[in-house]
């Protein structure tokens, strides 16, 4: 309507100058005019010719002003002015995504320690045996057919983690308590920890990323942590306890490992193999599930240190930084004592065809091999 009632002045001109060219119209442009009066015409064909121009010369002249210049002439260009000021967050996230476990975990003891609180609400609610949960329903969904059939080829390597994990590693307790050091609590408990089975997830969790026979791991955990029920008490008596009768409430253990491990590694299995596509979705997202069981994991560190919290503060730290370097130094030992022995091992038993020396094998017996903590 605006279009039209701007475009009637102009009429009698446009007739005009319309009217005063050669013409060159096709006869059916002449046939045309004869039905339509002139003035309709000349200004109806304008106005649409008009309003084209005023609608789209403008936001073209617009895009070409945001194209400034700077001093020396260069055109600058604003998007990729603004995706450079954001570039330095890039390798922050990728560090972030390749460090993301031992974040979680070195997080999750930071907020331990600057608010308890929550980590003993959490554990009042027993968050921590629901973080053991979905840790190995996580493994259960992740858990392929073809994995189970090569970690049983590997059963040579899994009898010697065993062996390495309940027999071998408790003699590093004597060793342990020969060191002197107050409160003498703190030996006595890195001398029990040196007779525990492997950790019910960190082992798991640390083979996956590194690439090993997660398998392997998670059957060397299951079992270490089965069979610990029954020979932890005749460690702790035979290294620490001098001879001294150990009770360990060994129903409730095997309770706990039932329902916090077993039942949730079968429950996962079984919903991978009974929904298809649940099982395509859990491979084509391996990545983002292993952030998963990091969390679920970083939860176990947080509640401890949360109710350790009050009696961390008594120790002084020089003390406290001792103890941490004094288990920090039996992993390494224990590391490299796995290491130099599936060496060995792969050596006497044929080289390179051995079963010991395929890479996938070796990284989950050495990670954990070497790795022990307490079962409770």
């Amino acid at each position: 309507m605006y279009s039209t009632l701007y475009n009637v002045p102009m009429a009698g001109t446009l007739q005009t100058l319309i009217l005063t060219s050669p013409t060159t119209k096709t006869p059916s442009l002449r046939h045309r005019s004869q039905h339509f009066p002139s003035n309709r015409a000349l200004f109806h064909i304008p106005s649409i010719t008009f309003n084209r121009d005023r609608s789209f010369r403008r936001p073209i002249t617009a895009l070409d002003r945001s194209d400034q210049r700077d001093g020396n002439g260069d055109k600058v260009d604003r998007v990729s002015g603004s995706a450079s000021g954001l570039s330095w967050a890039k390798p922050l996230l990728n560090f972030a995504s390749k460090n993301f476990l031992p974040l979680a975990l070195v997080g999750g003891v930071l907020l331990g320690l600057a608010n308890p609180g929550l980590g003993c609400l959490a554990d009042r609610y027993y968050l921590s045996k629901l973080s053991t949960f979905g840790i190995f329903i996580i493994s259960g969904l992740t858990l392929r057919s073809g994995d189970i059939g090569a970690a049983t080829e590997a059963w040579p390597v899994g009898v010697f983690g065993l062996v390495s994990i309940l027999m071998i590693t408790p003699y590093f307790s004597r060793a342990i308590l020969q060191m002197q050091l107050h409160p003498q609590e703190f030996v006595t408990g890195l001398a029990m920890f040196s007779c525990m089975p492997t950790t019910l997830s960190s082992g798991v969790a640390l083979t996956h990323l590194a690439g090993g026979n997660s398998a392997l791991a998670l059957a060397m955990t299951v079992i270490s942590n089965m069979l610990g029920i029954l020979i932890i008490p005749f460690s702790i008596s035979k290294f620490i306890a001098d001879g001294v009768g150990v009770s360990v409430p060994t129903e409730q253990l095997f309770r706990s490992l039932v329902l916090t491990l077993l039942v949730p590694l079968i429950m996962g299995k079984v919903l991978r193999e009974f929904f298809k596509g649940l099982g395509d979705f859990v491979d084509q997202n391996r990545k983002l599930f292993s952030k998963f069981s990091a969390l679920f994991l970083s939860l176990v560190p947080w509640i401890q240190v949360s109710r350790s919290r009050s009696l961390l503060l008594r120790v002084k730290p020089a003390v406290f930084l001792v103890a941490i370097g004094m288990g920090a130094l039996l992993h390494i030992i224990l590391l490299a004592f796995n290491a130099l022995a599936i060496k060995s091992l792969s050596a006497v038993s044929g080289g390179d065809k051995s079963i010991f020396s395929k890479r996938e094998n070796a990284s989950a017996l050495v990670l954990v091999a070497s790795q022990v903590a307490m079962v409770l």
